[in-house]
C-alpha cells in the first residue's frame, strides 16, 4: 500500500514505521514542497494529512487515492466535499492530540498571565532586576484565576482537569446546557472568566465567534488564549483589544492566516506570546497519530470499516 506522508519524519517515526515496510510503502513529502507533492500524489493510495490545505484539485489528481487520514482532529484543512464526490474517504483522530494540546494550553496561559516573554527579554538583557513593581499587582495564580472554556470536547477536558487541580475555578460553554454544573452561556462565561481558552472546531458557525462584541465583554485583566483554529477569532478586533487594555493579554498558537505573516501585528506586541500552530506537535502525539494510521491502513487492506471516517462514500 502506497501512502503520501504529508511531512518530514525523524528518526523516531522512521523507527516506528519500519516494522510495517513489507506492506507499506510510504513516501514522504515536506509540506511546503509542492512540486514533490504533485509528483507523488498519482501514486498514493492513502494521504497521510497535516495542515498544508488539501484541495479538490489536489485530490484531482490522486487518482488512487482511497482515503485522507488527517493527523489531528479538525478537517477544516481538506475539501471533504469533493473528496466525498471522488469516492475518497476521510477519516480524522479525535483526542490524540488531546494531551499535548491541552498542555500547551497550559503553557500559553501560564507564559501570557506571567508576563514571560518581557521577562524574559528584559532579564536576558540585564534589565530584570530590581523586579518590575507592577509584577505583584497585574500577575496571577492559575489557582486564583476562573478559567472560562470555549468548547468542551477532549482538549478542553483535559485542560479542566489540569488547571481544577491547581485550585482554578472552571466554567464552560458549548452549543447548548449540557446539564454539567460549570456550564454557562457564552456572554457570562467571557464576563466571568479571567483566562478564556478557547477548544472549537472551524465550522461556518464558529467563524469569528470571538469578536468586538465578545471581546468587549471580558474582563480588562483577561487573558485569551487559542489553540483550536485562528479565524474563531476577529484577529483585527484582537488586535485592537490588545492595544487599548481592552484585555490585558493573549496566547495564540493559531492564527487567520497560515504561516503567520511577517507583518502580523500581534507579533509586535509585547502583551501577546505565539507558538506557531504546534502545541500538538511532540514526540508522543506523533507516536500515537502513527498508530491510529497505520490500524487504518490495516483496516483498509483487510477490507474493514475505517476508523473516524467524517464522510460517506460507497465502499
Amino acid at each position: 500500500m502506497t501512502v503520501l506522508a504529508h511531512f518530514t519524519p525523524g528518526d523516531k517515526v522512521l523507527n516506528l514505521l519500519a516494522p510495517h515496510s513489507d506492506w507499506l510503502d510510504v513516501r514522504y513529502c515536506a509540506e511546503d514542497d509542492d512540486d514533490t507533492f504533485h509528483q507523488l500524489l498519482p501514486d498514493a493510495e492513502v494521504i497521510w494529512h497535516v495542515l498544508r490545505p488539501l484541495s479538490g484539485a489536489d485530490l484531482e489528481r490522486a487518482t488512487r487515492c482511497r482515503y485522507v487520514h488527517k493527523l489531528g482532529a479538525g478537517v477544516n484543512t481538506i475539501d471533504v466535499d469533493a473528496a466525498t464526490r471522488l469516492g475518497i474517504g476521510v477519516a480524522n483522530m479525535p483526542g490524540a492530540n488531546a494531551p499535548s494540546v491541552a498542555e500547551g494550553t497550559l503553557l500559553l496561559m501560564l507564559a501570557a498571565l506571567r508576563r514571560l516573554p518581557v521577562l524574559d527579554r528584559e532579564t536576558k538583557a540585564g534589565r530584570g532586576w530590581p523586579s518590575d513593581p507592577t509584577l505583584g499587582e497585574t500577575v496571577r495564580d492559575i489557582g486564583g484565576c476562573t478559567v472560562g472554556l470555549v468548547g468542551y470536547g477532549n482538549v478542553a477536558k483535559q485542560v479542566e482537569t489540569i488547571v481544577a487541580t491547581l485550585g482554578a475555578d472552571v466554567l464552560h460553554t458549548s452549543t447548548r446546557d449540557d446539564g454539567h454544573p460549570g456550564w454557562r452561556s457564552l456572554t457570562d462565561l467571557l464576563a466571568a472568566s479571567d483566562i478564556v481558552s478557547l477548544h472549537l472546531p472551524l465550522t461556518d458557525a464558529t467563524a469569528g465567534l470571538i469578536g468586538a462584541a465578545q471581546l468587549a465583554a471580558m474582563k480588562p485583566q483577561a487573558v485569551l488564549v487559542n489553540t483550536s483554529r485562528g479565524p474563531i477569532v476577529d484577529e483585527p478586533a484582537l488586535i485592537d483589544a490588545l492595544r487599548t487594555g481592552r484585555i490585558a493579554a493573549a496566547g495564540l498558537d493559531v492564527f487567520a492566516e497560515e504561516p503567520v505573516p511577517a507583518d502580523n501585528p500581534l507579533l509586535t506586541l509585547d502583551n501577546v506570546v505565539v507558538t506557531p500552530h504546534v502545541t500538538w506537535y511532540t514526540a508522543d502525539t506523533m507516536r500515537r497519530y502513527l498508530e491510529v494510521a497505520i490500524d487504518n491502513c490495516e483496516r483498509l487492506r483487510d477490507g474493514r470499516h475505517l476508523a473516524n471516517l467524517v464522510n460517506q462514500v460507497a465502499r
